[in-house]
């Protein structure tokens, strides 16, 4: 799994047969699966096992995005354990508190809390309530949330460099919001290049649209991969 390049696949599908079939066709150029939410409510814990099944050479990055109180959170995480994920997501909004209870819960797993997403923009920040800038807010829930225990962190390629000197080494930077050069930008805000991400910091890519919506996904991986493997060695 490590000499293949740094990108989760989201498997953004509605139903069982097309996230497999990507799954088994995309193994060989993405290190990780990732299940969201579409695809985990559509399928359940069955359906994501047979998908895991069709590239059990990939991680398993569960992104339910976990958010309620510390109790509740814990224990929607016991409820995946069978599952063994890699890395499970949990709002860092959701308190100290919540990330740490759902650490205990699941401490063979990397539990990733997610800062800002990726689709807001200052003015969408602001209309919720959350103050300063996006970075400033991605600083101060990535630290909380390294605090309370979480060993990743999902943020946007326009931050990562600055929590990459905040938070050290050790945690696993996830960026969403990757697109290659000449990419539609679709409904994401804080966007940037797989080349540029990884200069930055980021040590794993979400990367969904610009390779399932390709006529031919394994093509469109595998020249992502090679742009990221370019980058990597140069």
């Amino acid at each position: 799994m490590s000499s293949r390049p740094p990108i989760a696949i989201a498997l953004d599908a509605p139903d069982l047969a097309t996230a497999t079939r990507w799954a088994a066709e995309l193994e060989p150029f993405v290190m990780t699966l990732k299940v969201g939410l579409e695809l985990f409510n559509a399928v359940g814990q069955q359906g994501v096992e047979q998908v895991h099944a069709a590239a059990p050479s990939c991680e398993l990055f569960l992104d339910v995005k976990l958010h309620d109180i510390p109790h509740t959170v814990a224990g929607a995480a016991r409820t995946l354990r069978p599952l063994k994920p890699d890395l499970l997501t949990v709002h860092a909004l959701g308190g100290a508190a919540m990330v740490r209870a759902a650490c205990d819960a699941l401490p063979d797993t990397v539990i990733t809390a997610v800062t800002v997403l990726t689709s807001m923009s200052a003015e969408d920040q602001s209309e919720v309530g959350i103050a300063g800038t996006p970075e400033d807010a991605v600083l101060r829930l990535a630290q909380v949330a390294v605090d309370a225990g979480a060993r990743g962190l999902v943020c946007s390629p326009h931050e990562v460099a600055a929590v990459r000197q905040v938070v050290g080494p050790d945690v696993r930077l996830i960026t969403p919001g990757v697109r290659p050069a000449g990419a539609a930008v679709g409904d994401q805000r804080r966007v940037a290049t797989p080349a540029q991400a990884l200069r930055d910091g980021a040590d794993l890519l979400v990367i969904g649209r610009p390779i399932t919506a390709a006529e031919t996904p394994a093509e469109a991986a595998a020249q992502i991969a090679q742009e990221i493997n370019a980058q990597v060695t140069a």
